[in-house]
């Protein structure tokens, strides 16, 4: 069986928590547990919680999202966009992670996923909300 790393498995969640905002936009119903599977040949715990927490903190994430979002909003982002700034929001609230390690992989997968300019967006915001915690 595959180990993967941190890193890799934080890029399997942001896969997991794209396709759930694609469904939800599209109205279609899906199994956050056969999607997890879906995406992910392994069973980790890690992967779960940062998944159920993301959707299950949403409206707080955005809260915070966009409390540091100048003149803009975190709906406004692309989905991937808005998957990486929420799992590196949770992070940094409820988790052990230490927050540089938060910033740094949210920071990784936008260098991925995101235009420059979405990156240094969302490192800002992930660095106002450490400084706030």
């Amino acid at each position: 069986m595959v180990q993967l790393n941190r890193s890799q498995l934080r890029e399997k969640i942001m896969i997991i928590l794209y396709q759930t905002f694609i469904y939800e936009t599209s109205k279609t119903k899906y199994d956050i547990n056969e999607l997890v599977s879906d995406v992910l040949e392994i069973d980790s715990n890690f992967v779960k919680e940062i998944v159920n927490g993301v959707l299950n903190n949403r409206e707080k994430l955005d809260e915070m999202a966009n409390k540091y979002l100048k003149e803009w909003t975190i709906n406004r982002l692309g989905k991937t966009d808005q998957a990486i700034l929420r799992m590196g929001i949770y992070e940094l609230m409820y988790t052990e992670t230490p927050p540089v390690v938060c910033i740094n992989e949210a920071i990784e997968l936008s260098k991925n996923y995101s235009d420059d300019s979405v990156r240094k967006m969302i490192n800002s915001v992930l660095d106002k909300i450490y400084h706030s915690l």
